[in-house]
């Protein structure tokens, strides 16, 4: 009979996007090939990626540090809105900025998510099939970031905001059967110098 095992989903944003975002910078490309240095002993099994260019150059950087792991594209791994709160869901004090914040966001990011989002829960979160833990690495944007980071935690669905996840750096969250998430590390740039670090955050949340 067929048991369940622990999936190790490895999180990441991709490198340091151009200013147009069509691709990385010089610096998210090194961003990438660090990342990728640093996950080499890890046993994965894929690379999973959204369709943007940043996210595909960042899977195939790292992939380039590791030892034929598939490279595998997903519309849900893409960079969209997971989930639009009503302002009667958000806390008081942040209504208003969250608010004017989604509202800049394109038609095409906020009517994504509600089908995107869930599917990634599916996808990608959870105890696996089988008696072997499952190690997969997800390169992805800030937004998906918050939003598998806020499930893993049991939080409400409109916490994704506030979580900013730095590029390149690494988050890894443990899906154990019978046992609830666990977080390993979040938002770690252990693998980065001091100059490489940060970039995608605001200047105000550097530390």
């Amino acid at each position: 009979m067929t048991g369940t095992a622990a999936r190790y989903l490895y999180l990441t944003r991709h490198g340091e996007a151009l200013p147009d975002e069509s691709g990385l910078t010089e610096a998210g490309c090194r961003q990438a090939e660090l990342l990728g240095k640093r996950l080499h002993k890890v046993p994965l099994t894929a690379i999973h990626h959204g369709p943007l260019n940043r996210a595909e150059q960042t899977a195939r950087i790292i992939g380039d540090q590791l030892d034929g792991v598939p490279l595998r594209c997903s519309e849900v791994a893409g960079d969209y809105v997971p989930y639009l709160p009503t302002r009667e869901e958000l806390p008081p004090e942040a209504a208003d900025a969250w608010m004017e914040f989604l509202a800049q966001l394109t038609a095409e990011e906020r009517e994504q998510g509600p089908g995107l989002a869930p599917a990634a829960l599916a996808r990608f979160t959870g105890p696996v099939s089988g008696d072997v833990p499952r190690h997969e690495l997800l390169v992805t944007h800030n937004f998906l970031v918050g939003w598998l980071v806020r499930a893993a935690l049991g939080a409400p669905n409109w916490r994704w905001l506030g979580i900013n996840h730095a590029n390149a750096a690494l988050t890894v969250i443990r899906y154990a059967p019978d046992r609830p998430p666990a977080m390993l590390l979040f938002n770690d740039t252990g693998h980065l110098p001091v100059e490489l670090r940060w970039t995608g955050f605001p200047q105000e949340l550097h530390v």
